[in-house]
């Protein structure tokens, strides 16, 4: 895959298929120790240790509409190329959680991409899971939490047009604030949204 924010999609809508009610999203890239960590935990149905011990595998997929699962395999890949590793923990009944942490300044290091986009993809697609999303660059945060978010909707959906706008604008703001010209993360284009 072209960007990372794909593989984060990937593992977002791995969690959501899995009965996640909760999944949490960090991102990290810390430019002092030259790592970009991305982590996601959810507590959906997780995988007993004969599932867990194959999910690297590109020939091995638990979905029954397709007869490999490239996504695990292809960030795994991409974690090792660039001088990182990912570890995957689950447990049935308690969920998941995948570490994928990569050299930040490595050249074949792929581009973070448009989170904006995969955010928004999982915010109003979805109705069951919540979302908590924390993006972090050096000193600077970024968060949205959707539990928050629907306690102040209440019944409208996240789904809704003037709802999805909101969250667009919000996203890309927060995701400007972090990349902000003065902080020492905005040393290439790969993150402007």
């Amino acid at each position: 895959m072209r960007e990372l924010s794909l593989h984060i999609l990937d593992l977002l809508e791995n969690a959501i298929e899995a009965g996640a009610t909760l999944v949490q999203l960090q991102i990290v890239e810390d430019h002092a120790k030259n790592r970009l960590i991305i982590e996601i935990t959810d507590n959906g149905h997780g995988m007993d240790r004969a599932t867990l011990e194959r999910v690297t595998d590109p020939f091995f997929t638990t979905r029954k509409t397709r007869h490999i699962g490239l996504g695990i395999p292809l960030l795994k890949a991409a974690t090792e190329r660039c001088g990182g590793g990912l570890t995957i923990e689950s447990e049935p009944g308690k969920g998941t959680r995948v570490r994928a942490e990569f050299v930040w300044d490595h050249i074949d290091r792929a581009p973070l991409g448009d989170m904006r986009s995969t955010l928004l993809a999982i915010l109003v697609s979805n109705t069951e899971c919540d979302l908590v999303y924390r993006h972090r660059v050096d000193d600077r945060v970024f968060e949205l939490d959707t539990r928050e978010i629907r306690q102040h909707l209440g019944d409208v959906p996240l789904s809704h047009p003037r709802v999805w706008r909101w969250l667009d604008d919000y996203i890309a703001e927060g995701l400007r604030e972090l990349y902000r010209k003065g902080n020492n993360a905005l040393c290439s284009n790969e993150h402007k949204p």
